[in-house]
């Protein structure tokens, strides 16, 4: 939660109260209870960050404020390693740890590497200030561990400029190109391989164990049966959710969403039949609704093929189902 907190902390700074806020993301209070925000809920709050502070520099303003305790264990760990690529390898190691929202790359070249960013959406489309607020962070943090600003040598993003062209300059210090084929920093090897000053081995592998533990415990509980369950019913219809837009939205790859579903017991089609079962039982039960919609509706390409269904769950057709039930009433 340590990088919500502080979209909630820049905005508070900007005159944008955290009850407004939340009302026009359309996201309860409740929900700073929580230890991790799904990846809709963060962008929906950027979308409402963007709109109640109207800055185009807003992403900017975030990722500049960055520090360690904005990004947990992480960030300390970064700070006790031995150089900044280092430390720059350890985000892409427990990326998962600070967000769900995206993964870095490091392209290595002669002079220099990209930093690249991959954003990872949920349902809901980036905000192009999110991004932003990700390269800024990078630069700032790198600055504060290395103990001297790091300048890059580019900087690049996919989408258009949003503001000024000064407030990336303020930020980078280099040139930026805007609407590139990927979003990303451009740094001098010789900046990514100078020693951080508060090295510390000892402390470093302290920290690494500590977060390749946190990891596995949140890699344990970050999928559950049930609620994939409950993603399920919201998505079910002309249109059935595969398992490859599960894994998405979870953020996992396919095999790891089915691994983590089999350790449970189930399947992903497991669930998908339940879910569409419980579906065609109360849909059919209604004496309305004529059989072949229903079957559209649960996303059965052939009425055929959903009666077939109906009679494995139930034993009876679904026309003979209804006809028994509506006489029990």
């Amino acid at each position: 939660m340590g990088w919500v907190n502080t979209v909630i902390d820049a905005a508070r700074q900007l005159g944008i109260d955290q009850e407004r806020l939340f009302s026009e993301a359309g996201i309860s209070l409740e929900a700073l209870a929580r230890d991790r925000w799904p990846i809709d809920f963060i962008t929906r709050l950027w979308h409402a960050a963007e709109k109640c502070t109207g800055d185009p520099g807003f992403g900017l303003k975030v990722g500049s404020g960055v520090r360690p305790a904005n990004i947990d264990v992480v960030g300390f760990a970064m700070q006790s390693a031995a150089t900044l690529r280092e430390a720059i390898g350890l985000v892409q190691k427990y990326q998962r740890l600070i967000s769900d929202g995206g993964r870095f790359q490091i392209l290595t070249g002669s002079r220099g590497a990209w930093i690249v960013y991959h954003p990872r959406q949920g349902r809901l489309a980036f905000s192009p200030q999110q991004i932003e607020a990700v390269l800024a962070a990078v630069v700032s943090f790198s600055s504060w561990v290395l103990g001297e600003r790091v300048c890059p040598m580019r900087v690049q993003f996919s989408h258009a400029r949003l503001g000024p062209l000064a407030g990336y300059r303020d930020v980078f210090a280099s040139p930026v190109d805007f609407e590139q084929a990927f979003s990303g920093l451009l740094v001098e090897n010789d900046i990514l391989d100078r020693p951080l000053p508060q090295v510390d081995p000892g402390l470093a592998e302290m920290h690494k164990r500590y977060s390749a533990g946190r990891l596995a415990e949140l890699e344990q509980s970050s999928i559950s049966a049930p609620d994939l369950r409950q993603w399920l019913v919201a998505r079910i219809g002309q249109q059935v959710p595969r398992r490859a837009d599960a894994a998405k939205v979870l953020g996992l790859s396919e095999r790891t969403l089915a691994r983590r579903l089999r350790e449970q017991g189930v399947t992903f089609n497991g669930l998908v039949d339940d879910v569409r079962r419980e579906l065609a039982l109360e849909a059919v039960s209604q004496a309305r609704q004529p059989l072949a919609e229903i079957a559209q509706s649960l996303g059965f390409a052939e009425a055929s093929t959903f009666y077939r269904a109906f009679q494995r769950w139930t034993g009876q057709p679904p026309a003979r189902w209804r006809r028994e039930r509506a006489g029990r009433s």
